[in-house]
């Protein structure tokens, strides 16, 4: 850096950028595993349907996406799909994918696709070093930056493949939220409409928008409390609210609900409230103290009466809606699961458990609180809002797992805080107590001059002076913290960089073993250690491709809907979007119904094939028969009168799949099909590996489907839905469909005349 001639301050802006570009690479490379084991695929569900609309919109252009109306998916309902989806993730993708072969570079949308979430995830640990900067300086800073970089919590939603809006809506939170804090410091409206800007991108790309246009004024109003109330505050928080909500408005899935939800009530009256205080502000120049207290306190409480009973009137009438049942589920545990099980049953909105803290953050876990109690002791209104943020989160990402990714930003955040502080005070050199080998150097000297018998090299006041100077040495000293000796500062630093270094062994193994498996490719390990790679999933989707007809029909549980259109391009009745609840309810009516009432319905929808997954062979622990009383509960919340979970337990509560089963479990087309011919592979008696039970013994047999494809490892099975001439019927059950068939003509021809 000498040679190139460049300044102390330059030289630190050169570090900086270089350490950040290597941060970004790391980011990218720790999320880049799934592909090197497996292959450049889209996982898991969510991210099917999305990469499915983004080929829609690539290939269409902007206006046919936004008023594509799916007839494919929601059979016989279909899906406006432009008026109920976050756009922000699909129009990223085709913009990417448009300026790359602009420039002549003809890169594949799923490449774009697979990737983004890896690029964005660098921008991420920048926009992490932004907003700690504000909070301390850029050491902090950067430390924050690779935290988040390496960070299994946010790995988890960010990796190779996870195309769904969390791989940008992080980006676009903690951007949003560096804005913000640069808008209250500075009380620029220009600030505050930037704000609002990236609010409106974050609008765009997830439904945890919420928690920004939440999250921001309780800042506000905490600083009101606080009496922190500044011009600065009004001009920011005004212009950010009134941009964002009229541009988070133009999105159609979210429309006036800004105006017209409980979610967004508090933001409305936090305006308000500014609105009211800046008003009394003014009144104030211009009265006396006495007039003002008067006309004060007669203001403040006819506008909390005025502004509650419309709140109270508006709600009562219709006109706000009230909290969501997903809202509801986030105060009341318990909530979901007795009134809509079908939020419950998705296993990342259950309550986090302790060990995943550790999981997910490592040594970050007690650096938080540490980083928290920094901020307390400064108390800026930045640190007010790191406090505040801090709280919501952790309480959020304590009572869903799901929302472990909005707490891990501000764990690196103040993780970073802390080990910047620590190694502020550790590393400052100017705190090294150097008095006592001063004082042994003059002391060596004096018994020289001595010894050799000439003049002491003190003069007379010296032993003051030295007095006087360690003393000022010493109350030095006592400014700072802890203890300060060489020996010390090796302990500490060298004790931390262990735990930094098994931080980040830890996330590279969490990253490469939990969170980089694609959900559509299983890989396990064989008795001599090899790699077995099981890939069922891809098998039936592709049969189901190759060997239906174009228009046919597939009923499966919700959880896989998203994936047989992505990969099977096939018409689905149900899909991960989970909208109607009541077109759910009797999908899982049907699965838990005997062959003739699920025969009826199927009929009723046009199904041509059934989908299955069947874990028993395998001891694949996800599968249809585990999910099975969660179907039975939401059927059962529409059908009580059809579907009662009681009667899929024993006589002793049990629910079992073996020869203690309860009869109507055994009657079950869930059972049936997933059973169907299982006995065989066992001579006569199969045992389900991941229940550990025997089955009785016998095939079970089915008359009113008849399998058409079953994977290689039983995982997933597909049966064809026999036609009317095709039953097998008995002869009373003939004889009542020619009766049936009789009177329908009857009725055709009294009609007719």
């Amino acid at each position: 850096m000498k040679i190139l001639g460049l300044t102390s301050q330059n030289q630190a802006s050169l570090l900086k950028v270089i350490i950040l570009a290597l941060i970004a690479t790391t980011a990218i490379g720790s999320r880049l595993f799934s592909i090197v084991r497996f292959e450049s695929v889209i996982h898991e569900f969510d991210p099917w349907f999305n990469f499915r609309t983004t080929k829609h919109l690539v290939a269409n252009g902007f206006y046919e996406f936004w008023n594509w109306f799916d007839d494919r998916s929601w059979y016989p309902l279909g899906r406006v799909v432009g008026g109920t989806v976050f756009p922000g993730i699909m129009t990223t993708s085709a913009v990417i994918y448009n300026v790359l072969h602009a420039v002549n570079f003809p890169v594949d949308i799923r490449n774009v696709c697979v990737f983004l979430a890896p690029v964005f995830s660098s921008i991420t640990a920048y926009a992490a070093y932004l907003f700690t900067c504000e909070i301390k300086d850029s050491s902090a800073g950067l430390l924050a930056a690779a935290f988040i970089g390496v960070a299994p919590g946010y790995i988890s939603r960010s990796v190779a493949g996870s195309y769904d809006n969390e791989g940008i809506a992080i980006f676009l939170l903690m951007f949003t939220f560096y804005l913000w804090i640069k808008a209250v410091k500075i009380g620029s409206a220009y600030w505050g409409a930037l704000t609002a800007l990236f609010y409106f991108y974050m609008v765009a790309a997830w439904g945890g928008y919420v928690f920004i246009i939440n999250l921001i004024p309780l800042h506000v109003l905490v600083l009101v409390l606080m009496g922190r109330f500044s011009s600065r505050l009004y001009v920011a928080y005004s212009s950010f609210y009134v941009l964002g909500t009229l541009m988070s408005m133009q999105i159609p899935f979210v429309g006036f609900q800004p105006t017209r939800t409980s979610e967004h009530m508090a933001a409305l009256g936090i305006f308000g409230l500014l609105q009211i205080i800046a008003f009394v502000e003014l009144v104030r120049s211009h009265l006396s103290s006495n007039q003002f207290q008067i006309l004060f306190k007669g203001f403040i409480v006819l506008s909390f009466v005025l502004m509650f009973s419309a709140l109270v009137l508006l709600t009562a009438a219709g006109y706000i809606a009230p909290w969501t049942g997903r809202f509801y589920s986030l105060w009341d545990t318990g909530y979901a699961k007795k009134h809509i099980p079908i939020i419950a049953s998705v296993s990342e909105h259950q309550p986090t458990a302790w060990p995943s803290f550790f999981f997910d953050l490592e040594m970050l876990v007690f650096l938080f609180p540490a980083g928290i109690y920094i901020c307390f002791k400064e108390l800026r209104d930045e640190h007010v809002f790191v406090i505040l943020y801090g709280i919501t989160a952790s309480y959020f990402a304590g009572v869903m797992v799901r929302l472990m990714l909005t707490l891990t930003p501000i764990v690196c955040v103040t993780a970073a805080v802390t080990v910047s502080k620590l190694l502020d005070t550790y590393m400052d050199l100017s705190t090294l107590d150097t008095t006592d080998l001063s004082s042994n150097t003059q002391t060596t000297k004096d018994e020289k001059a001595k010894k050799d018998g000439g003049p002491s090299s003190k003069k007379p006041g010296d032993n003051a002076k030295s007095e006087d100077k360690k003393t000022t040495k010493k109350k030095d000293n006592n400014n700072h913290w802890g203890v300060y000796g060489i020996d010390t500062r090796l302990i500490v630093l060298s004790n931390f960089l262990f735990l930094l270094f098994i931080f980040a062994w830890h996330c590279t193994w969490v990253t490469s073993g939990a969170y980089s498996s694609p959900s559509i490719v299983l890989a396990s390990r064989t008795q001599d250690g090899n790699q077995f790679i099981i890939d069922d999933f891809r098998e039936a989707y592709y049969w189901l491709r190759k060997n239906t007809d174009y228009n046919s029909k597939v009923m499966s549980w919700w959880d896989y809907g998203y994936q047989i259109s992505g990969m099977a391009d096939r018409t689905t009745l149900v899909d991960n979007n989970t909208w109607n609840n009541t077109h759910i309810a009797t999908v899982g009516k049907a699965m838990a119904s005997n062959e003739d009432t699920a025969y009826e319905i199927m009929r009723r929808h046009d199904v041509d094939y059934v989908l299955i997954i069947f874990g028993g062979l395998l001891a694949y622990s996800g599968d249809d028969i585990n999910k099975f009383l969660w179907m039975v509960r939401i059927a059962e919340g529409v059908y009580p009168n059809d579907v009662q979970e009681s009667k899929f337990f024993n006589a002793r509560g049990e629910y079992r799949v073996d020869s203690e089963a309860s009869p109507t479990m055994r009657n079950s087309i869930m059972y049936k099909m997933s059973y169907h011919n299982y006995n065989e592979l066992f001579n006569g008696q199969g045992v389900d590996r991941v229940r550990g039970a025997k089955l009785p013994p016998g095939n079970v047999k089915l008359h009113t489907l008849e399998e058409a494809y079953t994977t290689d490892n039983w995982i997933v099975r597909i049966y064809k839905v026999k036609p009317l001439d095709n039953l097998g019927r008995t002869l009373e059950q003939a004889a009542a469909f020619e009766e049936g068939k009789k009177r329908r003509a009857k009725s055709k021809r009294r009609g007719n005349n």
